[in-house]
């Protein structure tokens, strides 16, 4: 298959995700559908990304293998941590496609920003062994990463957690039975705030989006199809932490408008930063120090903070 013709048929992964749950749906049984739906969602690319540089000495590569797992499944993660002993630290969840090896530009440049990272592969990408991901297999994976999270950094005052992408979607789901938990138990949630960037509301809305963008018809009925739902904007509410919500407004391949959706819907204490020409993966180095000062703020939120009409409004520039 010609190279630009594969590009292109990747870009579109999502409309084509909506055409093959319809074709496919006829004549295939349910669990033929589903697994097609997740090979098509994930897009797993095996190997190293070609930007790949290499880990830094410094950073600590290590298997994550709990005890709910199948023999032989593992998480493969990463721990970077930063220079200050003291230092707070993010659990980096990332999003479909690319494994760390696609990630590592972010995760260095939350490190350079001042914080340890703790960074992992789900069940399927990169050196982490498991089957075809699905949504309730990423969650696991993300509560198998937390566990060992709250080893690395003790201190929950300071852990953020962060999602990028689909990633935001785990992430949001983690920090929503985080909070449920702490309530079910009268505790606190034991962790400082998260952050969600370049995100979306559901599955179901993404995939309607695009689809009215690419193809011929916009009657199908997406939502029904879809068995990964990815309902964000029904969690949010419930995460009971801090939140900094990111997007870049030049996204051309999650509109910055989910974003503002799940800000709207989510409670305070809450912070909206858009970055004016951020695309899908280039808002936190085109964010710069305005990123730095939103993570800044969002470690020394309390409850009663971030909450007034300037603290909310979207922090296009400063």
């Amino acid at each position: 298959m010609p190279t630009a013709l594969l590009t292109r048929l990747r870009r579109r992964w999502l409309p084509l995700l909506c055409m093959a749950a319809l074709v496919v749906g006829l004549p295939v049984g349910c669990g033929a559908l589903k697994y097609k739906e997740r090979e098509l969602l994930f897009r797993i690319e095996p190997g190293t990304a070609g930007w790949y540089r290499g880990l830094p000495q410094d950073v600590q590569a290590f298997d994550i293998k709990p005890a709910g797992f199948k023999a032989g499944q593992n998480l493969h993660a990463w721990w970077w941590p930063a220079a200050r002993k003291d230092a707070p630290s993010i659990l980096y969840l990332h999003g479909v496609r690319w494994n760390l090896t696609g990630q590592a530009f972010r995760i260095e440049q939350l490190r350079a920003m001042g914080y340890s990272v703790l960074a992992i592969d789900y069940r399927g990408f990169g050196q982490s062994k498991g089957d075809l991901p699905s949504e309730a297999s990423v969650y696991e994976d993300a509560r198998a990463a937390w566990e060992r999270f709250t080893v690395m950094q003790p201190d929950a005052g300071k852990r953020l957690i962060y999602g990028h992408s689909l990633g935001g979607a785990v992430a949001i789901d983690l920090a929503a039975d985080l909070a449920a938990q702490a309530k079910k138990n009268h505790g606190s949630v034991p962790v400082r705030g998260l952050v969600i960037e370049s995100t979306f509301t559901s599955l179901g809305d993404a995939v309607a989006e695009v689809a009215d963008n690419n193809l011929p018809v916009n009657w199908l009925p997406v939502r029904w199809l879809l068995s990964q739902k990815f309902d964000s904007i029904d969690k949010i509410v419930d995460i009971d932490m801090p939140l900094l919500v990111v997007h870049g407004l030049a996204d051309q391949f999650m509109p910055s408008r989910f974003s503002q959706q799940l800000f709207n819907a989510a409670n305070p204490p809450k912070s909206l930063l858009l970055i004016p020409g951020g695309t899908h993966n280039n808002s936190m180095s085109l964010g710069g120090s305005r990123y730095r000062q939103a993570l800044d703020g969002l470690m020394k939120a309390k409850p009663s903070q971030m909450a007034g009409p300037t603290a909310t409004r979207s922090a296009q520039d400063s």
